[in-house]
């Protein structure tokens, strides 16, 4: 909608420019600020309950020190993230009343249950934390699958409601005073509820595959680079710190195996997008028109009829662009684009380094040499995988978020129709920037002074 609808529809009630945009950026800071804590708290409690087990089965100091410290940092991270989870559940009432009470009812279950997978992860690992040394190790490592199980539901059944925001189902439309089942306006009626419908829609699957993955890549390619940076500190002061080998080969392992089931589930995405919102197909991959044999255009590179080839196995497949839209249901194309096109170079620098991971440690089990993992350009290069990781993951969400508008729900609801119409949303948006600033300052604080171990269990983790 334009400056000027939007101007006009302010004096009907609507919020105003300045404010609309300032609720749809206190919206995205703050996702993207808890989708790395969501990441972090799915796969840290898998890393943790690996190394415990390495160290069930071989009674290696290094593996049991290495859970320990994970766990406690994904202590202190659960709790930040609670926080910041929290914010966004007000936030959906206080920036997005129109969303929540035309649609409430119909994905609110889904919440419920990512609520009480919540507490239970919640439980569990307080469990966990208190039970080293408190209970047996196989009690203790079992504790701890729970808080894994809970992770992964948890982040599933927040999905399930995006997913459904891009594919709506389990409801219908009834036009209010006109009974017009299926229509869209201002005075529409939401009935016939059915939120498993609505939970289990087309989109769910792909998407909730495809998170979950970039979090096990975001945790593992983000733990890893910080042993990365120990290793090549090691290699100037003349140290091999078996600690940090090992606190690096696990994480960076998980984001090895992560790469390319990733690009599989990419794949499936895009053509998922394709068939079901050309709009955002056509945005994603920079088609302006409709036309036989469409050119694969990347960055400054184009290839003639690829994009056709690759979306439809035919050279000639016509493809949508975004003149099959009307001007104003399209998305803004540079954005989704753009972010589209980081997500998928950071995508393939991390994959070509999982690539030579695997490579080094086949040959290394070959006897080829030993050292050929530990190449200085590859843990410089590893050093920045958790950046990159991050990078990529807030980029894939950029493409999905803007990629749906102008639509909060896809085809039905519009997002200034959602936004709240009261003045001074913008104020929030400065509170919420100066709270999240001192909270991330204090949560790195906390992580730093943790990093530190004791003399006596380092040398004992060596």
């Amino acid at each position: 909608m334009s400056t000027a609808a939007l101007l006009a529809d302010a004096s009907n009630g609507a919020a105003s420019p300045a404010d609309f945009m300032a609720a749809r950026q206190q919206m995205a800071f703050t996702l993207g600020f808890h989708i790395v804590l969501a990441s972090i708290g799915i796969g840290l409690p898998a890393l943790t309950l690996l190394a415990e087990w390495r160290s069930l089965r071989t009674g290696d100091a290094v593996y049991a020190e290495l859970a320990r410290r994970w766990m406690k940092a994904a202590g202190v991270l659960f709790a930040v993230g609670a926080v910041s989870g929290t914010v966004l559940s007000f936030e959906m009432g206080t920036l997005w009343p129109g969303f929540m009470d035309k649609y409430g009812q119909v994905f609110g279950a889904a919440f419920a249950l990512e609520g009480i997978a919540f507490f239970i992860e919640a439980i569990f690992m307080g469990i966990y934390l208190y039970g080293w040394d408190r209970l047996s190790p196989r009690a203790h490592f079992l504790t701890g699958v729970p808080v894994v199980i809970a992770g992964l539901l948890s982040a599933s059944f927040v999905v399930t409601v995006n997913s459904w925001m891009n594919q709506p189902r389990g409801f219908k439309l009834v036009n209010g005073p006109g009974g017009r089942s299926g229509s869209v306006g201002r005075g529409y009626e939401v009935t016939d509820v059915d939120p498993l419908a609505a939970m289990f829609n087309p989109a769910t699957p792909v998407q909730a595959v495809h998170l979950i993955l970039a979090s096990l890549m975001v945790c593992g390619f983000l733990v890893a680079s910080v042993y990365a940076v120990g290793l090549l500190r090691d290699r100037k002061a003349g140290r091999d710190d078996r600690y940090n080998r090992v606190g690096f080969a696990i994480p960076f392992s998980l984001g090895a195996v992560c790469a390319p089931l990733q690009v599989i589930v990419g794949d499936w995405a895009v053509r998922f997008v394709a068939d079901n919102q050309p709009a955002k197909f056509a945005a994603m991959e920079g088609v302006e028109h409709t036309q036989g044999g469409q050119p694969f255009r990347f960055a400054v590179f184009e290839i003639p009829n690829a994009l056709s080839l690759m979306l439809r196995f035919d050279a000639h497949a016509t493809l949508r662009g975004m003149d099959s839209v009307p001007a104003g249901d399209r998305p803004p194309a540079e954005v989704v684009k753009t972010s589209f096109e980081i997500m998928i170079a950071l995508g393939m620098v991390l994959l070509a380094l999982a690539a030579w991971w695997a490579l080094a440690w086949w040959l290394r089990r070959r006897g080829r040499t030993a050292d050929l993992p530990w190449k200085p350009w590859f843990l410089r290069a590893a050093a920045l995988t958790g950046a990159m990781a991050v990078i990529a993951m807030e980029a894939g969400w950029t493409t999905t978020e803007v990629g749906r508008q102008p639509w909060i729900v896809y085809g039905v609801m519009r997002t200034e129709e959602a936004v709240n119409p009261n003045p001074g949303l913008r104020y929030g948006l400065y509170i919420v920037l100066a709270v999240y600033a001192v909270l991330a300052a204090a949560t790195i604080s906390v992580l730093r002074r943790m990093r530190h171990t004791p003399e006596p269990e380092r040398e004992n983790a060596r």
